[in-house]
């Protein structure tokens, strides 16, 4: 009695807390998808290399997607510690992301004309999107925590990412079919829509959630106010300052995935069918991740868990460095995407013990700045060094990374978190 009476009072009616228990579970659903469709990994390096961008035009699209958010984070991380209804304010920042680009999709037919201004508007409005993204850890790791109980935030949402991952297969199955049916630009324009489609829905499961007022109040920030909390949040926070530095490490590690990709174009040959296996490869690793190790949070927590991360982005270095077979670039390329899932859900709930009541946006946003800057000089600064000197220095880096990552995350962040 005592433990449903506490669940009610933290997080909601029973009625509720089973609404949003479901729209998280159907969260899962509907943004899985996307990832085969409008994927930075997979589909848009693809795109661009039809194109015949420079490596420095990839580098960009590339960066955009941690550039875009890190710039984001100050603004949305100021919205959500001051608005009066998170799911709402939310919902409306994700519909506006999602026409916007949907703008730039339904523009591609007058861009043809060049190959250079279809690059460049691409970048412009990837960069766009990516911005809005910035909202995205800021506003969900708090609701998570909110409208959840500790023991149903990775469990159902890890089923839903599952069967989100089963119909992304499908999905990703399509890409080649799509792109040998329809002509340029029509074939690439039917997979952004696709995409678009599982993420509008995406977006009015958030509108549809019941939020309740907060029992632990959030302290409201201006963005000027939230600007200068995030050095006192470092320097007055051991534990989180250790947690910030793994997590930089571990988020350049899985951010240069789209340079596997490019890796494998231009060292393999790789065509249509091939970015569509990879595609299915990186599902495959995400059903697998999702259907065991949101479980294994819910039983033994986060943190214990984090430091595979760091393992499976170390290996999958050391792979590439020693042998250039195509089978083992496959295994090499699944687990990056294993530690890139890992990183994620163990990351965002790792929060949860770490910041102090009413400035979780706070947390968030800084750990995912802070991380997202370095990852990003390390995105823009890989291009002229792989001109120069070839992959190698890629999985050099890789490797260094998550062996740096790891070392934090055990003997750093571990050993002061257990401290406090």
């Amino acid at each position: 009695m005592m433990t449903e009476l506490k669940q009610r009072n933290y997080f909601g009616e029973p009625k509720n807390i089973k609404r949003n228990v479901i729209l998280f579970f159907f969260d899962g659903v509907t943004f899985m998808p996307t990832m085969a469709l409008l994927s930075i990994t997979t589909v848009i390096p693809f795109f661009l290399e039809t194109l015949q961008a420079s490596t420095f035009q990839f580098a960009i699209a590339t960066s955009m997607t941690t550039i875009g958010m890190l710039i984001g984070k100050p603004f949305f991380g100021s919205m959500a510690s001051r608005a009066k209804v998170m799911t709402k304010t939310f919902a409306k920042v994700l519909f506006a992301q999602r026409l916007i680009f949907l703008l730039f999709v339904l523009m591609m037919p007058l861009l043809t004309f060049s190959s250079s201004v279809m690059i460049w508007m691409f970048i412009l409005f990837w960069a766009i999107f990516s911005l809005l993204s910035g909202s995205y850890m800021v506003f969900h790791v708090p609701l998570i925590l909110k409208l959840l109980p500790p023991d149903k935030r990775a469990g159902m949402r890890g089923v839903g990412q599952g069967l989100g991952n089963i119909i992304a297969l499908g999905m990703a199955g399509l890409i080649p079919v799509l792109l040998g049916r329809f002509s340029y630009p029509f074939n690439f324009m039917m997979i952004f829509l696709i995409g678009l489609a599982f993420l509008f829905v995406n977006a009015t499961g958030f509108w549809l959630m019941k939020e309740h007022e907060d029992v632990e109040t959030r302290v409201a920030m201006k963005l000027m106010e939230y600007m200068r909390a995030i050095p006192m949040s470092l320097k007055g926070d051991a534990t989180f300052r250790a947690m910030v530095l793994s997590c930089m490490f571990l988020l350049i590690g899985v951010s240069l995935i789209p340079f596997y990709t490019l890796y494998g174009i231009r060292s393999f040959g790789f065509e249509a069918d091939q970015i569509a296996l990879l595609a299915t490869l990186a599902i495959l690793s995400a059903i697998g991740v999702n259907l065991s190790f949101g479980f294994i949070i819910d039983r033994v927590g986060p943190v214990k868990v984090s430091p595979v991360t760091g393992v499976f982005i170390g290996i999958s270095g050391l792979i590439l460095l020693i042998t250039n077979e195509i089978l083992f670039f496959y295994l090499a390329w699944v687990l990056i995407n294993v530690a890139n899932i890992c990183y994620m859900k163990a990351t965002n709930l790792m929060l949860g013990d770490v910041s102090p009541p009413g400035k979780t946006p706070l947390y968030v946003g800084v750990l995912f700045m802070i991380s997202m800057a370095f990852s990003s000089l390390v995105v823009l600064g890989l291009a002229p060094v792989l001109e120069t000197f070839g992959f190698t220095i890629l999985f050099v880096i890789v490797v260094g990374c998550g062996g740096l990552g790891l070392f934090y995350n055990l003997f750093v962040f571990q050993r002061r978190l257990n401290e406090k």
